[in-house]
C-alpha cells in the first residue's frame, strides 16, 4: 500500500473544504457531505472555523484510492493565514490547487503556484463552481495560462451547461486528437527522447499510452499542471479529479529499514496540556516507547521517549503501535517538541522560508490589566502552533506584542483567547514592522579589568554587512579554545538576541558579527575550596559585557531603515488612471509604466505594506467600483523621511550609564558560573 500526502491550496472562498468533503464522500468515507455554511465539514473542527465559514488550522483526513492511501491535507486560504499553509508544504507529495470558475485567478491563487512550482510539487488544479452562475471556461483557462503557468493542459473539452446544476464536464478519451495534439506540443518541449521520437515519426501522432506516461511523468516532475473542471457542490468532475490523483501525483518513497527521518508540520495540546506532534515521516519507523531525537536543523538535540502514536487511516486516526515512511502520524509524550523540529535525523530539518514574514504588529492589552500573567501563559500557547505570532514582551512598559499577517488574524487570536482560555483583550492600532540592516563596517572592544569595564570578560566584535538574504552570521576570529566552551556559547547566543533591537529598535538582520577579542578569568577558589565569584569570569559576565560592546560595534557601522514592500497590480478603467497616480504619489508607492488596452488599464509597481489597506479602501471610489487590486509581499526598501524608530523592550546598551545601573545592580544579586 503507497501513500499519498496531497495539500489542497486555494484562495479564501474558492471552495477547497467542500471540495475535499466530496472527495470523502465519493472515496466513501462519510455518508453525508458537510456544508461549510452550516459548519459541519470533517476538517473544520475549531468552533471558530465553523463560525467564521473559513478554514484557520491545517487538518488531515485519509481515505484509499485502489492501493493508495491519501492523506488528504486542507488548508487555509485567507491570506491571513499563510504561515499554517507553509508548514503543510515541507510535508507535500502533492497537491491540488482549486480556482473559482466565477472568480478565476485571484492574487493568492498566484502566491501558492508560485511557492508551489519553487518548491517543485507536483500539482493539479481543479477549476471549481462550474454550477454557479457567471462561471466560465475559455477565459479560466486563458487566466491559468497567463497568470499562473503557461505549462497547463485541460483534460477536457468546454463544460456543458456551465453555470447551471446541470453543469458536465466529461474528460478527453486517451486518444482523443484534441488531448494527444495539445500533450505532444507541451511535453516535446521539455523532453527531448520524445522530440526525436516524434521528429524521427515523420511528425505522426505519438502514441497516446506513451503520451499519457510521459504526462504522468513530467507532472511527477512539476512540470506540466493538467486541468479539470467541476464542481464539488454537485460532485461533477470529482471522479475524474481522484483518477488523476491516482494516475498523476506520484506517492510517497518507502524505506522502512532506513535511518529515522520526519519532519513536525503541527504541535495541538489535549485537554490536560500535553503535546501532540503531527510528524510527516520520511524514512525509517518510529515505535511506542521507542527514545527519539527531535530538534531543529543546527540546533540543540532533544530527546524524548514516544508514549503513543496515531495514525490516519479511513478517514479517522487511530491508535497504532508504530509508524512507516510517507505516513502522516500524530506523536505523544514529546514534551519539547516544536514545529519545524526534525526528529531522528536532525539534518532534515525544514526551516527554509516559504512565503514572507509578517509584517504588522499590534500590542495585546487584555481586560482587565489584572490578566496580564495569563495572557503571557496563554499567547505562549498559541506561539507554540503559530511560532510566527512571535510574542515580543516589553518588561519595562509591561506589553506584550505579536506579528500579523493582517486584521481578520487578529481577530481570530483575540476570539480564541477568549473561547479556549477566558481572557478578553483588545489591540492597539497595527503598526508595520521594519528591520534594519547594516550600513557599514564597525568594531568594538572591552578588555577585562580595564578602564571601566565592570565585567570580568574581554569581548571584541566586529560587524560587517552580509548579502540581503542571508540573515546572521557569527564567526569566530579567536581560538576556539581559547576560552571555555559555555563562555563561547554565551557570547554567539547574546549577540543572536541583542540584534533583535538595533539602533532603531527593529531586528538587525544580512550581517556578519565577528568575535575578535576574547578573555577570562580562570575560576578562582579560596584556600578553603569556596569558589570566589567575584575573582572568576562566569557566563553572566560575557551575557552582561556582550551587548555594550555589540552595539558600540553597530554604532560605528550604522544601520539603514528597511520598510516592507508589496508589489500591486491593479486592473482599472483607463479614464481613472490620472486620479489613481495621484493617490500612489501619496502613498510613497513606485507604479511601473501602465499597459493601456482600449477602455481598460493594467498598472503594476510597489507600495509600502503600511498603506496597502488605504489604497484598498480608496479604490473603490476612485474606480466607479470597477477597479480590481492584487497585492503580496515583494521586498524591503529604505525608508525614505522620517525613521520610524520602535521601543526598546531590553535595558539600552545604548545608554551605557543606565544599562550598567541596570545589569551591575542585577549580577551583584546572583550570577551564573561558567
Amino acid at each position: 500500500m503507497h501513500t499519498l500526502n496531497l495539500g489542497i491550496l486555494a484562495h479564501v472562498d474558492a471552495g477547497k473544504t467542500s471540495l475535499t468533503e466530496r472527495l470523502l464522500h465519493t472515496a466513501g468515507i462519510i455518508d453525508e457531505i458537510g456544508r461549510v455554511d452550516d459548519g459541519n465539514t470533517q476538517t473544520d473542527s475549531l468552533a471558530l472555523e465553523r463560525q467564521r465559514g473559513i478554514t484557520i488550522k491545517s487538518a488531515v483526513v485519509s481515505f484509499a484510492v485502489d492501493d493508495v492511501t491519501v492523506n488528504l491535507i486542507d488548508t487555509p486560504g485567507h491570506p491571513d493565514f499563510i504561515a499554517e499553509v507553509e508548514r503543510v508544504l515541507s510535508v507535500l507529495d502533492g497537491a491540488v490547487l482549486v480556482v473559482s470558475a466565477v472568480e478565476g485567478v485571484q492574487a493568492q491563487t498566484r502566491v501558492l503556484m508560485r511557492t508551489l512550482q519553487r518548491l517543485r510539487i507536483p500539482t493539479l488544479v481543479f477549476v471549481n463552481k462550474t454550477d454557479r452562475a457567471g462561471a466560465r471556461y475559455g477565459p479560466v483557462l486563458r487566466e491559468i495560462a497567463e497568470r499562473l503557468t503557461p505549462n497547463a493542459v485541460a483534460m477536457g473539452p468546454a463544460v456543458s451547461g456551465l453555470g447551471t446544476r446541470d453543469a458536465r464536464f466529461a474528460p478527453y478519451a486517451a486518444d482523443d486528437p484534441r488531448l494527444t495534439g495539445r500533450l505532444t506540443d507541451l511535453l516535446t518541449e521539455h523532453d527531448d527522447a520524445l522530440l526525436a521520437a516524434y521528429v524521427e515519426g515523420g511528425g505522426q501522432a505519438l502514441a497516446p499510452a506513451r503520451l499519457r506516461a510521459e504526462l504522468a511523468a513530467q507532472t511527477g516532475r512539476a512540470l506540466v499542471h493538467p486541468v479539470y473542471f467541476g464542481s464539488a457542490v454537485t460532485g461533477e468532475g470529482t471522479a475524474a479529479l481522484i483518477d488523476g490523483i491516482k494516475e498523476l501525483l506520484p506517492a510517497a518513497g518507502s524505506a522502512a529499514d532506513g535511518p529515522v527521518s520526519g519532519t513536525v508540520f503541527k504541535v495541538e495540546r489535549g485537554p490536560a496540556g500535553e503535546k501532540t506532534a503531527w510528524v510527516r515521516m520520511f524514512s525509517g519507523t518510529v515505535r511506542t516507547r521507542e527514545r527519539l531525537p527531535f530538534g531543529p536543523g543546527g540546533g540543540a538535540v532533544a530527546e524524548g521517549k514516544v508514549t503513543g502514536i496515531s495514525v490516519f487511516a479511513d478517514g479517522t486516526d487511530t491508535a497504532a503501535a508504530s509508524v512507516g515512511p510517507g505516513r502522516i502520524a500524530k506523536l505523544r509524550g514529546l514534551g519539547d517538541i516544536r514545529i519545524g523540529d526534525a526528529v531522528g535525523d536532525i539534518g532534515t530539518a525544514t526551516t527554509g522560508r516559504h512565503f514572507a514574514p509578517p509584517t504588522l504588529e499590534s500590542v495585546v492589552v487584555p481586560v482587565p490589566p489584572a490578566t496580564r500573567g495569563e495572557l503571557h501563559f496563554a499567547l505562549a500557547r498559541l506561539a507554540e502552533q503559530d511560532p510566527l505570532i512571535n510574542l515580543r514582551q516589553d518588561d519595562i512598559r509591561k506589553e506584550i506584542s505579536v506579528s500579523l499577517y493582517g486584521e481578520v488574524q487578529k481577530e481570530v487570536i483575540q476570539a480564541t483567547l477568549a473561547d479556549e482560555f477566558g481572557i478578553d483583550v483588545s489591540f492597539r492600532g497595527t503598526t508595520t514592522i521594519c528591520l534594519e540592516r547594516p550600513s557599514g563596517t564597525g568594531a568594538a572592544f572591552e578588555i577585562i579589568d580595564k578602564d571601566d569595564n565592570p565585567f570580568l570578560a574581554t569581548v571584541g566584535l566586529r560587524v560587517d554587512p552580509a548579502p540581503i538574504g542571508s540573515g546572521l552570521r557569527y564567526r569566530l576570529e579567536v581560538e576556539l579554545g581559547s576560552m571555555p566552551y559555555s563562555l563561547m556559547r554565551a557570547v554567539e547566543e547574546t549577540v543572536v538576541e541583542t540584534l533583535g533591537q538595533g539602533l532603531y529598535g527593529w531586528h538587525v538582520t544580512d550581517c556578519t558579527v565577528t568575535l575578535t577579542h576574547s578573555g577570562y578569568w580562570p575560576r578562582q577558589s579560596h584556600s578553603h575550596a569556596v569558589f570566589d565569584k567575584s575573582m572568576s569570569s562566569t557566563a553572566g559576565d560575557f551575557r552582561n559585557l556582550t551587548p555594550l560592546v555589540l552595539m558600540a560595534a553597530l554604532q560605528r557601522a550604522g544601520t539603514t531603515v528597511y520598510e516592507p514592500m508589496h508589489r500591486f497590480r491593479l486592473e482599472l478603467p483607463a479614464d481613472t488612471l490620472g486620479p489613481l497616480l495621484a493617490l500612489l504619489a501619496h502613498l510613497h508607492a513606485v507604479p511601473r509604466t501602465p499597459s493601456v488596452d482600449a477602455a481598460h488599464c493594467v498598472l503594476e509597481g510597489e507600495v509600502p505594506a503600511a498603506r496597502v489597506h488605504e489604497l484598498q479602501q480608496r479604490i473603490p471610489g476612485l474606480t466607479r467600483g470597477e477597479g480590481v487590486l492584487e497585492t503580496a509581499f515583494d521586498s524591503h526598501r529604505p525608508v525614505t523621511g522620517t525613521v520610524p524608530r520602535r521601543s526598546r523592550t531590553d535595558h539600552d546598551p545604548l545608554n551605557r550609564k543606565e544599562y550598567l545601573l541596570h545589569t551591575v545592580r542585577r549580577a551583584g544579586a546572583g550570577g551564573d558560573e561558567a
